[in-house]
């Protein structure tokens, strides 16, 4: 399986869906509009949302680890 190499410029978009108030609050709610939105919508469509999902290894939608 080939690994991917993270850039520069997919760490200041994964950081931007770090900032980003949707994606923030369907991580930490886990339901609701923003949680389907960013589950079933933008996860396709955002060039953040894909770059959170190469740098960190999981979906922009996913609850963070305590």
């Amino acid at each position: 399986m080939k690994e991917s190499v993270i850039s520069e410029q997919d760490r200041i978009k994964a950081q931007q869906c770090v900032n980003c108030p949707i994606c923030t609050r369907a991580r930490t709610k886990q339901r609701g509009l923003a949680f389907f939105f960013v589950k079933n919508i933008e996860g396709g469509f955002c060039p953040a949302c894909q770059a959170y999902e190469r740098v960190y290894g999981r979906k922009a939608h996913e609850a963070l680890k305590k």
